[in-house]
């Protein structure tokens, strides 16, 4: 695959300030120039003062050149305008509004995790010690942006731009509700779901595994209860372990790790789902303000809608 992963977002936000704060807690590492970076996908958020909260840019990087120029074409034949750059391509989507810029990267070169030992019935791995993953110190460390999820009015629209004009490729879907669609070999880096009104509802970071997510998850939640969304528990889609905390402004962000991984296309049959079931394979259930944000209905009435 050409595309090989999202490089960076920049979100919008009434309050820059708090929100940055929030990220910083969350374990971004914020640099002098207000970026935040990652640590292994460089800086990957930026954060933009606006009326509403709101996904700005997204960025998605390519291995070379010549697959810029083969997106060119394809946004092209599409028919969605686009500024071509030495190394790069800008384009917006457009039912959405955000910018997409697509540029020479190099791909991720992560370290591996350090593997944790679990006893399992019938293989015992770790004896006379306690679990590492409880002795744990330290903040939680996101190593890279995973994901976006839009919710779009025009939802054949978006996924349309995605998939013919940057060239995105499927691997599940909820039946008229929404299409996880992937530029890596994560099983998704862009979720698109129908929505009332065009948004933002959530970004995904990988943190080592399910005890980071824990950890990360309980040092927000410590005097900040208001700060929880959904967790912990296990999609059934992309089968990653989650807990969703939002933002100060509204979004959601994703502790995640042990996404499905697919290298080849071949073996790797993408599925549509019936309403609900591919959700989640175990945990709470959802709070309605997860699956429909709390502020929906003042974007919709234009109180925090563009003009």
């Amino acid at each position: 695959m050409a595309l090989h992963r999202l490089t960076r977002i920049t979100l919008g936000v009434p309050d820059v300030d708090t929100v940055a704060a929030y990220y910083e807690e969350f374990g971004l590492e914020r640099m002098p120039d207000g970026g935040f970076v990652t640590t292994d996908g460089g800086q990957q958020l930026r954060l933009e003062h606006s009326p509403y909260r709101r996904l700005l840019h997204l960025g998605i990087g390519a291995d070379s050149d010549d697959d810029i120029g083969r997106i060119a074409s394809s946004l092209t034949r599409f028919g969605v305008p686009f500024t071509r750059e030495p190394v790069a391509i800008r384009t917006t989507e457009p039912i959405v509004g955000f910018t997409v810029e697509v540029s020479e990267a190099p791909r991720y070169a992560q370290a591996p995790a350090v593997r944790e030992a679990y006893n399992l019935p019938g293989r015992i791995a770790r004896v006379d010690a306690r679990a590492g993953g409880i002795l744990r110190e330290g903040q939680v460390r996101p190593r890279r942006l995973g994901h976006v999820v839009i919710g779009s009015t025009n939802r054949e629209v978006t996924e349309r731009f995605f998939l013919e004009g940057l060239g995105f490729k499927i691997s599940d879907s909820i039946r008229d509700v929404a299409t996880f669609m992937r530029c890596s070999p994560d099983h998704h880096n862009i979720l698109v779901q129908s929505a009332p009104v065009n948004f933002l509802h959530h970004t995904a970071w990988q943190v080592e595994d399910i005890d980071e997510i824990g950890r990360g998850a309980m040092n927000m939640l410590e005097g900040h209860p208001e700060r929880h969304g959904w967790g912990l528990g296990r999609h059934f889609i992309g089968s990653n372990f989650f807990w969703y905390l939002m933002d100060p402004a509204g979004n959601f962000s994703e502790y995640y790790s042990d996404i499905d991984t697919i290298l080849d296309d071949q073996l790797w049959k993408p599925e549509v789902f019936e309403g609900a079931k591919g959700l989640y394979a175990w945990g709470p259930t959802p709070n309605p303000s997860f699956l429909h944000p709390e502020d929906l209905a003042a974007l919709m009435t234009g109180l925090h809608a563009p003009s």
